[in-house]
């Protein structure tokens, strides 16, 4: 009796196209986008299983024999619709950081967003609790970096976790060629002037970068107002298509990134947007991917960047 209505409720589960109602988890984009992404070479897992008894995939067969899954309509339309619903849940601040983050993809630079990566500070700032630093430095005495600078009367280094709005780096196989920057993205001003009554903030930002610069909407501050080794970049216009003009340049400083900030770095994944193509077909999408605003051409560069 169980097992008839078990059986029942499967039935009246199913649609009348006999497609079973499948509640699309983010597992299930995540593989739609793949499939969409890619050659379409079926796993045959349970999360396969449910892309086709919902109707958002099929199986297709070679003439060779080989198989394959493409998209049906109800699955573009189903990654067509996640995807505006992300775009709708972005915050201001959110979007104009994607697009900082396009621009410096489309201009040849590998992009993180939303990194927590440890960094030193100066000890004398009073921002920072020693005590805290104290314990980064006892928890990870091993690989703090010997090129760390000085260190406080007490023999250890003073940390904390810097959290950058955007962090690249050149996609390169030289080492010295990697200039490493922070991008910080502000869309008010009083967050803004929160950042600059912050040294520790901005020092860690300029530990891990050759280049940092402060990105906000036109009108909202005057370059002058940010302190002189930082640079600037205005936004001139609405986030979807204004222009992001470079006010002036931050001074440059040599930076290598120590062991442990690679390692942070290879376990995040970077930003990829749909126009990475290449990338794409690598490996699974984790979110159905934002659209690359418009005026990418606009390179997030400096006259310092130096190319092979």
């Amino acid at each position: 009796m169980e097992t008839l209505n078990t059986f029942q409720s499967c039935l009246a589960a199913t649609g009348p196209d006999g497609t079973l109602h499948v509640s699309p988890r983010k597992a299930h984009l995540t593989r739609l986008m793949s499939i969409w992404r890619s050659a379409g070479w079926p796993c045959r897992d349970a999360i396969e299983l449910d892309l086709l008894s919902a109707g958002w995939a099929r199986q297709s067969e070679a003439p060779g024999g080989h198989e394959s899954l493409r998209l049906t309509g109800a699955g573009i339309r189903l990654l067509a619709e996640a995807r505006q619903r992300n775009q709708r849940s972005l915050s201001a601040h959110d979007r104009l950081a994607l697009r900082v983050a396009a621009q410096l993809t489309a201009s040849g630079r590998v992009v993180w967003r939303e990194l927590s990566l440890r960094a030193r500070v100066n000890a004398g700032d009073e921002s920072v609790d020693p005590g805290a630093g104290a314990a980064v430095h006892d928890l990870w005495q091993e690989d703090l970096p010997a090129e760390a600078g000085p260190r406080r009367s007490d023999g250890k280094a003073t940390w904390r976790m810097a959290r950058p709005d955007v962090f690249s780096v050149r996609h390169t196989t030289v080492e010295s060629y990697l200039q490493p920057m922070v991008h910080e993205v502000k869309v008010s001003r009083a967050d803004l002037l929160s950042d600059l009554r912050h040294a520790a903030k901005r020092e860690s930002y300029q530990w891990l970068s050759c280049e940092t610069y402060f990105v906000f909407p036109a009108g909202m501050a005057k370059p002058e107002e940010i302190p002189e080794p930082f640079g600037v970049w205005v936004l001139n216009g609405s986030v979807e298509n204004g222009a992001l003009d470079l006010a002036r340049p931050a001074a440059h400083v040599p930076c290598k990134l120590p062991f442990f900030v690679w390692m942070a770095l290879a376990k995040a994944a970077p930003v990829r947007f749909d126009n990475d193509a290449a990338q794409a077909q690598l490996c699974d999408a984790v979110e159905p991917c934002q659209p690359v605003p418009s005026g990418t051409e606009a390179e997030l560069q400096t006259p310092h960047s130096v190319h092979e």
